[in-house]
């Protein structure tokens, strides 16, 4: 007759199967946006800083996201990168960290924006199997949409299928979609803006509002824009 095995056991081994997987870690400074085709929920404001990895092939959208002074106020806004993908082999239980190549303090967020490069560890110092390639899907600008009147791209969306097992391991284009509305009021942009408020609200309040909401790029291209309208 067969002995089995005692609960306990089967907990043990349950436990340490479940247990057997990877994590890469990463900044503040990064933020996820995608792993294997599938959306990572994460921002800023609600920063998811592990990722768990089953032992095999992982690819994974990440972006530079960081606070910087802003050059035309006292406030502060934020930078982005365009993401770039991290195609990680996963061969054990190991811990994995990112940062930036440059260490982990970067010295100009703004000109490492442009050009994000990063380095892939293990707690334990062994070789890490890795690929990172950077793409050109870009979130179109306040200004650009409108008055081009292209909606803003779905940065997360386009990242995971650029992740999924028919993405591309290289370099990754996205165009944001045309609309062919022939105006653009508040309401058809993709910001959170109660509609009845922003018909109440006064011009003045509404390019505050906008003016808080933009990067430096916009801001740039606004008061360009501003300008040539004197």
């Amino acid at each position: 007759m067969k002995s089995l095995l005692p609960i306990s056991s089967l907990l043990v081994l349950l436990g340490s199967a479940s247990a057997f997987a990877a994590d890469l870690n990463i900044p503040m400074s990064f933020e996820y946006l995608a792993l294997d085709g599938k959306k990572v929920e994460s921002s800023v404001f609600n920063h998811k800083s592990s990722l768990e990895l089953a032992p095999g092939t992982h690819k994974i959208a990440i972006r530079y996201h960081e606070m910087v002074e802003d050059d035309f106020s006292d406030s502060q806004t934020f930078v982005k990168s365009t993401p770039f993908i991290v195609t990680l082999e996963v061969d054990g239980d190991h811990q994995y960290h990112l940062q930036a190549a440059e260490g982990e303090v970067v010295k100009k967020p703004k000109s490492y924006a442009q050009n994000p490069q990063v380095v892939l560890t293990r707690s334990d110092k062994g070789q890490v199997n890795y690929q990172v390639a950077n793409t050109d899907i870009e979130e179109e600008s306040f200004v650009s949409r409108l008055f081009s009147g292209n909606q803003a791209v779905d940065v997360s969306g386009t990242a995971a299928a650029a992740t999924g097992a028919a993405g591309a391991a290289a370099v990754v284009v996205a165009s944001a979609p045309t609309s062919t509305q022939a105006a653009v009021n508040a309401t058809s942009l993709t910001a959170p803006v109660d509609a009845s408020k922003a018909a109440a609200a006064n011009p003045q309040q509404m390019l505050q509002y906008w003016w808080l909401q933009a990067d430096e790029k916009t801001r740039k291209e606004f008061m360009s824009w501003a300008i040539s309208q004197l």
